[in-house]
């Protein structure tokens, strides 16, 4: 194994989008490379102009510390897009790379296409990507980073780490240096697992994600669209000694998200939904206990005062109790009212 050893220092606890463009140090025509400078494995969607439209691949794997060609040479001098998400391994939920650019993606595999206007109408999803400008016909290079700005060797470090944890095979500190502790610990997965101990770095970091994979399935809430509407859902639930609401996601018609990715306690979930019908919104019908929710993205602990607090009531519907620490939840058409009040 040729992950390098180090000492310590902390990891920022928040991910952000990061990004270095620039002529990538490769022969001639090599194309358009991006170097993932992250802890996490990546999916990386890129776009290119085509006529008068933009043509969209996906899903190139990036694993962290590692750089991949997205495009091929001769590029297009002019602007390109990227999108990329976390791995599904990862705790903490669903991590984007991109912009404000929105264009068509599949979710569900690989894809090449033009992004046509309506995404839905093809059984597409929009993600906002990130617009670069490519200014060299042979090879270009973007980095994604994220608040800890990791080189590329110890971001491969940082990602063996992160998948450690994800996969809870140990709970090394996440920062890039592999300690003694944490050699260990790899090399006792490694024997319990009849793998060599020559393992690539690759095949390592393979290997953790499939394993976090497996165990991320095996537990955790999910919220399902049954509907032909798009949903913004939103979820309670108790953490410590108060409790918690949590959203948004989005869920397009048909679609799933992962909202919560640990095992769950047999005790109370809360679940809120709003469903966009033409000019107004409906809201879940069931609805019998009142959390806060925010106006955009929000986690609020506590569940009174929201109105004081700059927040807004709504009312959540119980869930079954989950089994064997997981839930899924389904919404149809036929749970959403118009409001009580006409709003």
């Amino acid at each position: 194994m040729a992950l390098a050893r180090w000492s310590l220092s902390a990891l920022a606890a928040l991910v952000a989008f990061g990004l270095f463009q620039g002529p990538a140090a490769h022969a001639q025509n090599n194309g358009w490379t991006v170097c993932n400078e992250t802890s996490f494995v990546l999916d990386t969607a890129a776009g290119r102009p085509e006529g008068g439209g933009v043509i969209v691949e996906g899903w190139k794997k990036i694993r962290p510390g590692s750089c991949e060609t997205v495009m091929d040479g001769p590029l297009r001098p002019g602007l390109h897009f990227v999108y990329a998400r976390s791995s599904i391994a990862h705790r903490g939920g669903l991590r984007r790379w991109g912009g404000d650019h929105e264009l068509c993606v599949d979710p569900t595999g690989s894809f090449s296409l033009e992004s046509p206007p309506e995404c839905a109408a093809m059984g597409l999803e929009t993600r906002g990507f990130r617009p670069i400008v490519v200014e060299r016909r042979g090879s270009w290079r973007t980095v994604l980073k994220e608040t800890e700005l990791y080189s590329l060797e110890r971001a491969r470090a940082a990602g063996v780490q992160r998948l450690l944890t994800d996969a809870e095979i140990a709970e090394p500190t996440i920062d890039g240096y592999l300690g003694r502790r944490t050699r260990r610990d790899i090399a006792n997965f490694l024997s319990e697992n009849n793998l060599p101990t020559d393992l690539s770095d690759e095949d390592l970091i393979d290997t953790l994600e499939l394993r976090a994979v497996d165990r991320s399935r095996a537990v955790g809430m999910t919220l399902c669209n049954r509907s032909r509407k798009r949903v913004w859902s939103a979820i309670a639930r108790r953490t410590g000694d108060d409790w918690e609401s949590r959203g948004w996601w989005l869920l397009e018609a048909g679609g799933c998200a992962r909202v919560v990715d640990e095992s769950l306690i047999q005790t109370e979930h809360f679940v809120y939904a709003e469903m966009e019908d033409g000019d107004q919104e409906l809201v879940l019908e069931r609805g019998s206990d009142t959390f806060c929710v925010g106006r955009s993205k929000f986690v609020i602990a506590g569940r009174r005062d929201c109105e004081a607090a700059a927040y807004r009531s709504a009312l959540f519907a119980s869930t079954p109790t989950p089994q064997d620490g997981k839930l899924i939840y389904e919404f149809f058409e036929r749970d959403f009212v118009e409001p009580a009040d006409g709003s």
